[in-house]
């Protein structure tokens, strides 16, 4: 009698899908996480905001099912707020607190780790088009952080400028403690020179103080 075949096993995942659910919630309803750790400046703000204008929802905001807080999307959340969104897509997960504290803590910077490929980001750039300013200043930094693109300044604003420059400096120097403010007179005297609270260092042999106002632009012959 033919051997019944053996089913295939069923591989077991390494990693557990902590995802329990979907849905939409109106941003009234979701609440900030207390042990949440970053801010979100103006420039953020204006280019998040640009993004959802331009596109709309492409990520879901993260909410641990347990605690019913935010994990991740606290500033999606506030835009939704302050511009009358109806309601969220989120996402929800099964954490305990352990847990939530781990995944805040290094959501955002294990991704902040990745690395730019220079001529991929440059292509990807080629076909990215808006008319929002905070986008466009966005990707401009992006470009010139990433080495796509070599930043305006400081080579425009210097381009054309004479060469300033500097008088050598102090051919030595060195720091004298004193141990009494009588130590200090004896030593002004014996240099010839006025030290006072506000000195904080003083030329031997003495040497008039230079004003920037009195140095000039000199050019290369």
């Amino acid at each position: 009698m033919p051997k019944a075949a053996r089913k295939p096993k069923t591989p077991t995942s390494r990693w557990r899908s902590r995802i329990v659910g979907e849905g939409t919630v109106a941003p009234s309803e979701l609440v900030p996480n207390p042990h949440n750790w970053r801010s979100h400046p103006s420039v953020q703000r204006a280019a998040l905001t640009g993004v959802l204008d331009e596109v709309g929802w492409v990520q879901r905001v993260i909410i641990n099912q347990r605690t019913g807080r935010v994990v991740d999307g606290h500033l999606r959340v506030e835009l939704a707020r302050k511009h009358n969104e109806p309601d969220v897509p989120v996402l929800y997960v099964d954490l305990d607190e352990r847990e939530e504290a781990l995944v805040l803590a290094t959501l955002d910077p294990v991704a902040a780790l990745a690395e730019a490929d220079r001529e991929a980001l440059a292509a990807l750039l080629e076909d990215v088009h808006t008319g929002d300013e905070a986008l466009l200043q966005l990707i401009e930094r992006l470009a010139i952080q990433s080495g796509v693109i070599e930043p305006d300044l400081p080579e425009e604003l210097w381009d054309g400028m004479p060469e300033f420059r500097n008088e050598p400096g102090a051919a030595r120097s060195l720091h004298v403690h004193f141990q009494t403010d009588e130590s200090v007179a004896e030593f002004a005297q014996l240099v010839g020179l006025p030290i006072t609270d506000k000195t904080k260092y003083v030329w031997f042999p003495p040497k008039e103080r230079e004003r920037a106002i009195d140095k000039v632009w000199v050019s290369e012959p």
